[in-house]
């Protein structure tokens, strides 16, 4: 079955009809069960590794591919995008989750921790230690505020982003203990 045939004429990550080629999931021997058929715009972000989370909110579904290729290369985006929650409530068989892995490097496999050394992962409520100045809202995140269902930012530990007063910002992890 053709590459084509298989994803129904559609993007096989977010559905869409634009623009589609195939995409080798490395480490890959080049045949259709270890390729995906996507769109330019998943394939831009990809191969340049800038990754737009809102355009990539359609993992939710493609993370349950029956496709092995679907959803490893799912299982590789919402690593790097952070999003351990649904990393974590994904189903690979052994050998399908190993192909996954190998295509990780370890400098994405970042631990995030709070100011008391505690270990945070995405989807964590924590609560700010300090006053913090937020740069250019005119507020300040005030000390003992709970910062619920947190993203963590990718390629740096340091930081964590959360809503405060309705707005999504970047806080350092050393100003935060886990609730």
């Amino acid at each position: 079955m053709s590459l084509e045939t298989r994803s129904g004429g559609v993007c096989e990550l977010c559905g869409s009809s634009e623009g589609l080629s195939a995409l080798e999931v490395a480490p890959s021997d080049g045949s259709d069960e270890q390729s995906i058929y996507i769109c330019t715009n998943c394939k831009t972000q990809i191969e340049s590794d800038t990754l737009d989370e809102s355009h990539f909110n359609c993992l939710n579904d493609a993370m349950w591919s029956e496709v092995p290729a679907v959803a490893v290369m799912s299982y590789r985006l919402l690593n790097s995008l952070g999003r351990q929650d649904l990393v974590d409530m994904m189903y690979m068989e052994d050998d399908v989750k190993a192909w996954a892995e190998a295509g990780i490097s370890n400098e994405e496999k970042l631990v995030y921790k709070d100011a008391n050394g505690v270990i945070l992962q995405a989807g964590d409520t924590v609560v700010i230690t300090k006053d913090l100045d937020v740069k250019g809202t005119g507020f300040t995140a005030k000390r003992g505020t709970a910062v619920r269902n947190i993203s963590l930012v990718h390629g740096d530990d340091k930081h964590i982003e959360g809503r405060v007063n309705g707005v999504k910002i970047h806080i350092l992890t050393c100003f935060l203990k886990k609730s």
